[in-house]
């Protein structure tokens, strides 16, 4: 690929060129996968330590007690791993209807399913890493135990969340040690984390799943009227699973398979692939439209048929994906005026994201997250794990493959990303942010494979993330003509209600060659305090 190298959007940002990188939405969870490579380990040993690192330095975004999912490329092939928790075997609908009424509730104990992120690592650390396991914690302990200064956006987005979570059980004692959340620049101590952590490394996670930190998990379950037992723990692994995958502008792109929302990306780059959008400028209303339109009916079959796999009996990943049913989708577009779509039926056939590289030729996109800001707002007392609450992905309607059942995944958004061209590792990338994600993939891969635009420049340019129906919102620096073209195609400005997840947070790392010596080229976002580092 011969970049454009020009960057036209405002940026405080240069893209990094480096053998090895490490990009993350925090400069010192980036500083910590950098030490493991600087140590002698690969990208995988960087990954996991940055990830571990992420749960103290941005724990808002993500927690000991997270789901995750990775892709990586081994140097030779590659790898899918989900690593999200399944539900407790006391669910199903008549459980929560007793309980919460009709909607399946947002935060508290009734929202964790088992979390993952620790069975992840060591999964992707036993099967790939170089270094030991232990040594992969070292930094997060460190920042645990010894604080660190919290940072300008991590501080401003604890502080939004403080609110609705100060009353859930072990949210004041662990995130408001000052009765508030910490300032920018102010120290953070979770020592609570660190003893946990230091566990976690001794026992390669055992301790979490089947020992005292899963007994401590479920005892504070009981006595807030939880119902995660020893056994959902104890039972709980990590698969392995096959990318599922869309062609693209002379590329492959891969995404993890449901029951993840990688889909809706892949869906709706498989219908552009079909409207040619090299003939509009980049920041043309009429290429901004078409991808607007193409998220939009993607997003209708995405929240339609989309479920833990095994539960996507009537129209599967392969059926959504078919050649025929993407062309008869891109015929709905209208290049002259916003829709309002629907899903079709296809014929039978609060997140962190990081990335990590190494000079051989080791790749891997890594997504971990608690969802919402702190996840269910529970934190259990004396270890420091937070919570995720993605049971709330669940639905109470029977007659949908997403209705919650013991045991099984809910629907899930957070989704790591990887391309590929010629069947050769090209770039790990992904966007953080809740619905977020798939849009933000869309956008980027557009502007790097079409129109040529650097990473740094795809990162820092101004993003729309839709609503439902013709709702839109756009980023304060779209240009005006833009979003007035786009508003008198029939688009609906609604400013977005969440500002924790906005337009989300990328990073990206692009392999510059074949030839291994020429390394990689690396972007982190500047919406999050992140940071691309290298040697």
């Amino acid at each position: 690929m011969n970049f454009d190298w020009t960057n036209p959007y405002p940026t405080i940002r240069s893209p990094l060129m480096a053998r090895n990188v490490v990009a993350t939405s925090q400069a010192l969870a980036s500083q910590a996968g950098l030490r493991m490579l600087l140590k002698g380990g690969n990208a995988v040993d960087a990954a996991i330590a940055a990830a571990a690192a992420l749960t103290i330095v941005e724990p808002v975004s993500n927690g000991l007690g997270s789901d995750n999912f990775a892709i990586l490329w081994d140097g030779k092939e590659l790898h899918g791993l989900n690593s999200s928790g399944v539900a407790p075997a006391a669910w199903n609908p008549e459980y929560f209807r007793r309980k919460h009424g009709d909607k399946m509730p947002m935060r508290g104990w009734d929202t964790v399913t088992t979390p993952g992120a620790v069975a992840g690592w060591v999964a992707l650390s036993e099967r790939f890493g170089k270094l030991p396991f232990a040594d992969l914690l070292e930094p997060a302990i460190e920042l645990a135990e010894r604080g660190h200064g919290v940072g300008r956006i991590v501080s401003d987005k604890w502080g939004r969340q403080v609110p609705g979570l100060k009353d859930q059980p072990g949210y004041a004692e662990a995130f408001m040690p000052r009765g508030r959340a910490p300032e920018p620049g102010e120290r953070f101590v979770f020592a609570a984390a660190g003893a946990t952590l230091r566990q976690i490394a001794l026992t390669k996670g055992e301790a979490f799943y089947r020992g005292e930190i899963a007994e401590k998990l479920v005892a504070h379950a009981k006595a807030n009227g939880g119902s995660m037992a020893l056994v959902d723990l104890a039972n709980f692994r990590p698969e392995w699973v096959t990318t599922i995958r869309q062609d693209f502008a002379g590329h492959t792109v891969h995404e993890i398979p449901p029951n993840g929302q990688g889909i809706a990306a892949l869906m709706a780059l498989g219908m552009l692939e079909r409207l040619d959008l090299a003939r509009y400028p980049v920041d043309s209303v009429e290429s901004q439209h078409l991808q607007i339109e193409a998220m939009k009916l993607a997003f209708a079959d995405t929240y339609r048929w989309v479920a833990d796999e095994r539960s996507m009996t009537e129209v599967t990943a392969e059926d959504l994906l078919s050649d025929g049913y993407l062309r008869e989708r891109a015929k709905l577009i209208d290049p002259k005026r916003a829709g309002d779509p629907a899903h079709g039926t296809p014929p039978k056939g609060g997140t962190i994201y990081l990335s990590a590289a190494d000079e051989r030729g080791m790749m891997i996109s890594l997504i971990q997250s608690n969802y919402m800001g702190f996840g269910s707002g529970v934190v259990v007392p004396g270890t420091g794990v937070s919570l995720q609450n993605r049971g709330h992905g669940f639905t109470l309607d029977e007659k949908h493959p997403n209705v919650v059942a013991p045991g099984k995944r809910p629907f899930h958004t957070i989704i790591p990303g990887f391309l590929t061209r010629d069947g050769q590792p090209q770039m790990s990338f992904g966007v953080m942010g809740g619905n977020m994600q798939p849009q933000g993939h869309l956008q980027t891969l557009v502007r790097m494979l079409v129109h040529r635009q650097q990473p740094q420049a795809a990162c820092d340019a101004p993003r729309w993330k839709v609503g439902s129906g013709r709702a839109v919102d756009f980023e304060s620096t779209m240009a005006p003509a833009l979003v007035d073209g786009l508003k008198a195609l029939g688009h609906r400005f609604e400013p977005t209600p969440d500002a924790y997840m906005d337009y989300g947070s990328g990073q990206f790392i692009w392999k510059l060659s074949d030839d291994q010596e020429d390394g990689y080229v690396a972007a982190s976002d500047s919406r999050r305090d992140g940071q691309a580092v290298g040697y």
